[in-house]
C-alpha cells in the first residue's frame, strides 16, 4: 500500500490538479461563449437576407441591423409600429424590445424579406 508522500501518489494527485484546472477552464470558456452569444444582437442584411433569423434575445436587448448589401434596404416591424428610413451600405438602426414575444419584421422595400425576433423574459 502507498502512502501520500510515495511518489505515485504525488504524481496522481499532480495530474488530478492539471486535469481539474483544465476542466475548470473549459467551464469558464463556456460560460463567456454563453454571455457573447446572449450579447449578440447584430442582425445583418446581405444579399437580401436577414441573418441571423430567428434571433432570441433577452428582454430589454437592443437590436441592431445593419446593412451589408450594396441597396438600400428598410425594417418595418408593423406589431411594434417602427419603419426605418432607408438604410444605405454599412448603415444601420437599432430597436429596443423591452416585452416579451414573437415580433416578425420585414423590408419596407423588399417585403419577400423577412425575419423575427424573439424576446424572452
Amino acid at each position: 500500500m502507498q502512502n501520500e508522500f510515495s511518489p505515485g501518489a504525488i504524481a496522481r494527485r499532480g495530474m488530478l490538479r492539471a486535469t481539474l484546472r483544465l476542466a475548470g477552464g473549459v467551464a469558464l470558456a463556456g460560460a463567456a461563449m454563453r454571455v457573447a452569444a446572449a450579447d449578440a444582437t447584430e442582425i445583418h442584411v446581405d444579399n437580401f437576407k436577414f441573418a441571423p433569423t430567428p434571433l432570441t434575445v433577452p428582454k430589454g436587448a437592443t437590436v441592431t441591423w445593419v446593412n451589408r448589401d450594396d441597396i438600400p434596404h428598410s425594417i418595418v416591424c408593423q406589431s411594434l409600429g417602427f419603419h426605418s428610413k432607408p438604410m444605405d451600405t454599412d448603415a444601420s438602426v437599432s430597436l429596443r424590445f423591452d416585452q416579451p414575444g414573437r415580433y416578425e419584421y420585414l423590408c419596407g422595400l423588399h417585403p419577400f424579406m423577412r425575419g423575427q425576433v424573439i424576446v424572452q423574459g
